[in-house]
């Protein structure tokens, strides 16, 4: 499925669009392809854009005074990723984002979406939902972080989204879940 049709897809599973409005937003998107490795946003970089994943696994990270890298998201086709907070505050990023594997994506910049938002209601109404719905998952990540032990949580991850175990090494998987590899390798 190319990128049209994919965001196109993605998009009609929450709002309608015309086939004229939804050209018109697609439109404002950039198609970029980035090789495995390849960092999107680096620590201290400027954010104008959010990213939606057409193929591929991307991570957003974080690496701490100690070198320890803690991953807040894995982003899978049709998750969308950028450091939010640099995006939407306009400051530097602090948080990083590269690539598991080779990676598709399409970049909307901050003023595209918020030029779109104030055109198009149902485009305003689809960024509202998927950024309550972001908050929601971090929230849930959050009280699982607080509540649960880790086999708990590793088992949760693997429920809830299969295709990791695959696509992700085990050492990334256990920086999201916040423990050593080996301590991974136990489980």
């Amino acid at each position: 499925m190319e990128a049209k049709e994919t965001l196109k897809a993605h998009i009609g599973k929450f709002v309608s669009l015309t086939d004229e409005q939804f050209d018109y937003f697609f439109s404002h998107f950039k198609p970029l392809s980035f090789k495995k490795g390849q960092a999107i946003i680096v620590e201290g970089d400027t954010v104008d854009c959010e990213y939606f994943v057409i193929s591929g696994c991307l991570k957003s990270f974080f690496i701490n005074d100690d070198l320890k890298m803690f991953i807040l998201q894995f982003a899978m086709p049709t998750w969308w990723a950028s450091d939010y907070n640099a995006l939407y505050n306009q400051t530097k990023a602090t948080i990083n984002v590269d690539c598991i594997t080779d990676a598709d994506v399409l970049a909307l910049t901050s003023s595209d979406r918020e030029k779109l938002c104030n055109e198009l209601h149902t485009v305003e109404h689809f960024f509202r939902w998927r950024t309550n719905r972001g908050y929601v998952a971090a929230q849930k990540r959050l009280l699982s972080f607080m509540n649960n032990n880790v086999k708990y949580r590793y088992e949760e991850l693997l429920k809830l989204y299969p295709e990791l175990y695959n696509m992700v090494p085990k050492n990334l998987i256990a920086a999201y879940l916040g423990v050593s590899r080996e301590t991974l390798s136990r489980l």
